[in-house]
């Protein structure tokens, strides 16, 4: 895989030089949407070319320790032994810091996240622990400086929540999120158990590319549009017009309910856009499935059939199946720090692919 790695990474700092002399062509500027892919491109080698120089760097100063290590000066070799540990643990570091980055990036990936979070099996525990999940997720949106545009939210007793559907709006939501989608799920003793027996529930997450009109084309023809009156808390209009739209797409069975806005229209435009959401993921599903035939993943691609992490609360515990990563500490979890499970994800994504 070292082989491989450096491979990748030569290859990448050729397109930098190469993007950088793009840049400055004439040529170039006159074309603003190649100009922007080319800028964006080239913001993404830049922090390639940061990290294989400083790789560079190291792995010629280890090899300048090793010599010393070696040597017949007895206090130069304990020094040099030192730092050839330093050094052996920076080069490693850094190819593994660089190795996600020498992935072909999948054009998706910078598109916003369409979120769905929805109570499973397990009555009002379930719908509990979506309600601790959804707080979880806002926090960790909010601490990278993402926004949260919400769809559509149905709660549910004692303070859970049924289902929320929300729009992630940042740099690579979606390539980040994609991988919190499956079965999450919850042991603890739920509020209303008297006899202090744990109990196992779970929510179901979904984390969709936002899709455009371009990616999936829907005719009208396909589409039932049936209007009633919203429910629940709202504004004035809740319960006195028919502002509330269901949207049926005949060919594949996906119903789309939405009532959160306060007419028909943008309710029926929010709509659209998950539906449009769901629809391209049924289509990249479809895809996957066909790939899947051929090789095993080491990461779950985001079937949401598939149990992807069990949250513990007796042992304070958090474990991701697909990675084997476990935390002893759910509370830093669930404050929205999931910076160790992402990036192990995003690693084992980066292996796999950089060894098929």
């Amino acid at each position: 895989m070292l082989n491989h790695l450096r491979e990748r990474t030569a290859e990448a700092l050729r397109r930098a030089t190469e993007v950088e002399q793009l840049l400055s062509d004439p040529e170039t500027v006159k074309d603003a949407p190649r100009l922007a892919s080319l800028g964006r491109e080239h913001h993404r080698l830049a922090e390639v070319v940061i990290k294989a120089n400083r790789l560079a760097k190291a792995e010629a100063e280890l090899a300048e320790a090793r010599e010393m290590a070696n040597g017949d000066d007895a206090d130069y070799a304990a020094e040099a032994k030192a730092e050839v540990e330093r050094l052996d643990a920076e080069c490693a570091a850094l190819n593994k810091a660089l190795l996600p980055l020498l992935i072909p990036r999948d054009p998706l990936d910078d598109r916003p996240a369409i979120f769905e979070i929805r109570a499973g099996t397990g009555g009002d525990e379930a719908a509990l622990f979506a309600a601790d999940l959804l707080r979880m997720y806002t926090r960790y949106i909010e601490r990278r400086g993402w926004r949260i545009e919400g769809i559509s939210h149905s709660d549910g007793t004692l303070g859970g929540v049924k289902e929320a559907v929300f729009k992630v709006n940042g740099d690579g939501a979606f390539g980040l999120l994609r991988w919190e989608s499956g079965v999450h799920r919850v042991q603890r003793v739920p509020a209303t158990e008297s006899q202090g027996r744990i109990h196992t529930s779970a929510a179901t997450v979904a984390v969709l590319p936002e899709a455009e009109e371009v990616d999936v084309r829907i005719e009208d023809k396909d589409l039932r549009i049936d209007v009633f009156r919203s429910s629940g808390p709202g504004g004035q209009s809740v319960n006195t017009t028919d502002s509330a739209v269901r949207i049926t797409h005949l060919p594949t069975g996906l119903v789309v309910s939405q009532q959160d806005q306060k007419s028909q229209l943008q309710n029926k435009a929010k709509g659209m856009e998950v539906l449009r959401a769901r629809l391209l993921d049924l289509r990249l599903s479809e895809q996957e499935l066909e790939r899947s035939r051929m090789r095993k993943s080491q990461v779950s691609t985001g079937d949401r059939s598939a149990k992807i992490r069990t949250y513990n609360f007796p042992q304070g515990r958090v474990t991701d199946h697909r990675v084997g990563v476990t935390l002893y500490d759910i509370d830093r979890v669930l404050g929205g720090d999931l910076s160790d499970f992402l990036d192990a994800l995003s690693l084992a994504n980066a292996e796999e692919k950089l060894s098929s």
